[in-house]
């Protein structure tokens, strides 16, 4: 990268999924200079969705991959830079930032945060290996591949009683796991979820083991933490839901975060720090999908260039 460290750019984003791409295709677009800093590929976890079925414009599924690849290419063509690397640390001085990466130094008047956000694991046996074959952490996303199939969902949470109400339209039977004998989803979720006949909840348990055949999910155990009691559930997939972990490790102190790590910003996408804005699934939002990470990445782009016009 070190032909880029003496070049100080408009806009540097760190995180190439949809939020950032959106945020290169509508900065380039507009003169911006603009630069992604992807340490993996583009796309993020979009890529890795092998059906995207809700991202409004294609009335078959489309791969998460092909999309983003889609994205890249149309911000490259308003002229925006991808590098692949790793960011740090962000150092801030009078007349640019400094984004310390593992092979340089980048340089811009203005960061977009569009890390995004991964899901939390259970951290059990053949969850990593069964994921996009049974495993899922995604109600929205992939409940419809199950559809008139027994599934069971983990989680006690607005995200997770939310997502079972969903998938007990689509789904013939929905089990939820939860760990404690209370619902921790908001008050108005509690009456819905239990007035659905097809949704049981299994109260003070985990679920302890995933059983798979041909390469598929295809049951697992619960066991009851009171009594130790263990139950095998006979279904076709796991929804995770126990919350997410934003990755925002390396702003340490440079912008507020909430207790969970987000980054603490509205839809305007302004940090507490001048200069610094966040996009995407790293944002404190309701809900974390590409097409609100696609909305954060053009409102973002607005607060950018109003801070630029008046930095400058």
């Amino acid at each position: 990268m070190s032909e880029n460290e003496d070049r100080i750019y408009d806009v540097a984003i760190i995180g190439g999924g949809p939020a950032g791409l959106t945020s290169a295709i509508y900065g380039a677009r507009s003169g911006l200079s603009s630069v992604i800093i992807e340490s993996v590929s583009a796309g993020g976890q979009m890529a890795q969705t092998e059906h995207l079925e809700n991202y409004p414009g294609y009335s078959e599924s489309t791969s998460g991959f092909d999309l983003s690849e889609t994205m890249l290419e149309q911000a490259q063509s308003f002229g925006a830079e991808i590098v692949y690397d790793e960011v740090l640390s962000i150092e801030d001085s009078d007349d640019a930032k400094t984004l310390k990466c593992a092979f340089g130094d980048v340089r811009a008047r203005s960061i977009i945060v569009a890390t995004g956000a991964r899901p939390a694991k259970l951290g059990i046996d053949k969850e990593l290996e069964l994921t996009g074959s049974g495993v899922s952490y995604c109600a929205t996303c992939d409940g419809n591949f199950f559809r008139d199939k027994d599934v069971v969902i983990v989680g006690g949470g607005d995200t997770a009683v939310a997502d079972a109400i969903y998938l007990s339209r689509i789904c013939r039977k929905v089990y939820m796991v939860v760990r404690r004998d209370v619902l921790r989803a908001t008050a108005i979720y509690h009456d819905r979820v239990k007035e659905l006949d097809n949704v049981e909840i299994l109260w003070n348990s985990i679920v302890e083991r995933i059983s798979d055949e041909d390469g598929s999910l295809c049951g697992v155990d619960v066991r009851n933490r009171i009594s130790d009691e263990i139950r095998f559930l006979d279904v076709s997939a796991l929804f995770v839901a126990i919350g997410t972990v934003p990755n925002t490790e390396f702003l340490c102190d440079m912008v507020e975060l909430d207790q969970r790590g987000y980054v603490v910003a509205d839809e305007s996408c302004c940090t507490s720090a001048p200069g610094i804005f966040v996009a995407g699934d790293a944002r404190t939002k309701r809900l974390r999908q590409v097409t609100t990470a696609v909305g954060d990445g053009a409102n973002c782009i607005e607060s950018v260039s109003e801070y630029l016009i008046d930095s400058h």
